[in-house]
């Protein structure tokens, strides 16, 4: 059997990136101060990095999937600079209101605050959840951690790897 390792789930827009709306574009990406650092921090510990996204963007019809997988092998190729990775982005593009029917449902499992891309991911990969959290910068994303019973950190802004020294992470 597979060792059981935590996760750290993290919200892209606000946590990992500035967000000034529907970001999908290297060249609109601004890495939030530390965020980059806390992943490898993350990498370093041992511990499995998940992003958790809500991409309603997409089902809104404002860029195409195509468009979000360009911006996170960006991101990767930029971590990798600094020896760091992301070992699986989750993404929702589902939503109740989208415009293109297909993106349409009235209540994605995978939306946050629905917990199923945590929940995929557990199935998915060798998690130890007592050990695990998610960090987001939304009610919606600590909802979608308590349904998954992980621990959730509501993050303020700033420093991402300052935030999470000062709450005793990564170890």
């Amino acid at each position: 059997m597979t060792d059981l390792r935590p996760a750290i789930f993290l919200d892209r827009d606000g946590v990992l990136n500035e967000d000034p709306g529907y970001v999908h574009r290297w060249e609109d990406f601004r890495w939030i101060p530390g965020a980059r650092e806390a992943i490898c921090a993350f990498n370093a510990a041992g511990w499995l990095v998940i992003v958790v996204t809500n991409q309603s963007g997409i089902g809104r019809g404002y860029y195409a999937e195509a468009d979000m997988h360009a911006l996170h092998t960006a991101m990767a190729g930029d971590l990798e600079t600094l020896g760091g990775w992301i070992d699986a982005i989750y993404y929702a593009p589902l939503l109740p209101e989208a415009r293109l029917e297909a993106f349409r449902l009235p209540d994605p499992p995978d939306r946050k605050p629905n917990p199923g891309m945590i929940l995929r991911a557990l199935a998915d990969w060798p998690i130890d959840q007592a050990r695990s959290l998610l960090v987001g910068d939304k009610a919606s994303d600590l909802e979608a951690a308590k349904r998954a019973d992980i621990r959730g950190l509501l993050f303020p802004g700033g420093d991402l790897l300052e935030f999470l020294r000062g709450q005793g992470l990564p170890h």
